[in-house]
C-alpha cells in the first residue's frame, strides 16, 4: 500500500486523544483536533510538551513539528481535508452516534475513520452512520504514543481495502497492528489483561500474596518474557526441539489442574479499597505523576532496546 498520509483529525482530546495527537505530530502529520471541553487546547499542548522528550528519545520526532496542530470547536470543520480520523470521544453510544452524524457529510470520500473504543462493539457504533463502510475499530493500548499495539476490526459492512489503508496509516506512524477477526467484548489485548488481573485480584483476596508481591511477580518474572514474545511462542521455545506440541503433551495436565483452581474475583467496593491500599503501600509515597513518568521512561527504554531486534 503506497498511500502516504499527511493530515489526520483527532476527535476527542482527553488522555487518549492527546496521546494520539502527540504521536501524529511526531510523525510529521498535520493534526486537526476537536474537543468541546473548555481548556482542552491548553491541556493537549501541555501533554504534547511532556510527551515530546520521550518520543525524541525513541527517535520518533525526526519528522515532527509541534506547530502542525490546529484546534477546532466544530467536529465537521476538524475532519475537513483529513485522510484519516481517529475518534476518541467518551464511550457512550449516544455521544458517538451524534458525532458520526455531524461529521459524515463533511468527510473526504476516501477518508478512514477509526474509533479508539475499548468497550463498545463496531456493530453498535455503526448504527450512527448512514454509510459505515469506511468506519472501523482502531483500538490502541494506553498511552498510544508509547505502546505500539493497535487492534483493527471491521465486518461485513466494511468496504474492501479499508483495513489495509488503516494498516498503512498506523505503520506510517510506527504502530504494530493486529486483526481482530471476530467481534467480542474487549477485543483481544484487554481480554488477556482482564484474565490476568482477575487472577491477580483473587490471589490478593485469598491471602496468597500482597498487592505489591503480585505486581512484582509479574514485572520481575513472566512480564519480562511477555515484553519479548507472546505466550504461544514462548512455550514453543520452552520445550526444545519438540516445540509447542511437545510442551502441550508434557505440561497439559499441569495446566488443566491450574486452570481448574483459578479464582473468580469480583470488583466490589471492599476489593477496590483493599487494592487501593495495596498500591499506595507499593508506591511508597511517590505521586501518580512521578510514577507515570517512571513508567514511561522504562517503556521507552525497553522499546529502544528491542527495536533493532524487531526491525
Amino acid at each position: 500500500m503506497s498511500t502516504q498520509f499527511h493530515t489526520v483529525a483527532v476527535l476527542g482530546a482527553g488522555v487518549i486523544g492527546a496521546s494520539w495527537t502527540s504521536l501524529f505530530l511526531a510523525a510529521g502529520l498535520k493534526v486537526r483536533v476537536y474537543d468541546p471541553i473548555a481548556g482542552a487546547e491548553a491541556k493537549v499542548r501541555d501533554y504534547i510538551d511532556n510527551a515530546w522528550p520521550v518520543l525524541t528519545q525513541l527517535g520518533l520526532t525526526e519528522l515532527g513539528n509541534k506547530d502542525l496542530v490546529s484546534f477546532h470547536s466544530d467536529p465537521a470543520e476538524a475532519v475537513q481535508g483529513a485522510q484519516f480520523v481517529q475518534e476518541s470521544v467518551p464511550e457512550r453510544l449516544p455521544i458517538k452516534h451524534a458525532l458520526y452524524r455531524q461529521i459524515e457529510p463533511h468527510l473526504d470520500a476516501n477518508a478512514v475513520v477509526a474509533s479508539s473504543a475499548s468497550g463498545l462493539m463496531v456493530s453498535e457504533m455503526q448504527a450512527g452512520w448512514q454509510d459505515p463502510s469506511r468506519f472501523i475499530l482502531g483500538h490502541p493500548f494506553n498511552p498510544p504514543h508509547l505502546i505500539p499495539l493497535v487492534e483493527l476490526l471491521g465486518n461485513e459492512k466494511t468496504a474492501a481495502g479499508v483495513l489495509e489503508l488503516a494498516e498503512a496509516f498506523y505503520q506510517q506512524v510506527g504502530k504494530v497492528t493486529i486483526r481482530v477477526q471476530k467481534e467480542v467484548p474487549a477485543h483481544v489485548a484487554n481480554r488477556l489483561q482482564a484474565a490476568l488481573w482477575r487472577e491477580a485480584i483473587y490471589l490478593v483476596q485469598s491471602g496468597v500474596a500482597s498487592v505489591e508481591d503480585v505486581d512484582k511477580a509479574v514485572w520481575a518474572g513472566p512480564g519480562l518474557r511477555w515484553a519479548a514474545m507472546g505466550p504461544h511462542m514462548l512455550f514453543h521455545l520452552g520445550a526444545g526441539a519438540g516445540g509447542l506440541e511437545e510442551f502441550c503433551n508434557r505440561y497439559g495436565d499441569s495446566f488443566h489442574r491450574w486452570w481448574d483452581d483459578l479464582g473468580d474475583a469480583q470488583i466490589t467496593e471492599h476489593t477496590a479499597s483493599a487494592l487501593m491500599q495495596g498500591v499506595q503501600a507499593e508506591g511508597k509515597g511517590e505521586s501518580v505523576e512521578a510514577m507515570s513518568a517512571q513508567r514511561d521512561a522504562m517503556i521507552a527504554g525497553m522499546l529502544a532496546a528491542t527495536r533493532p531486534l524487531r526491525s
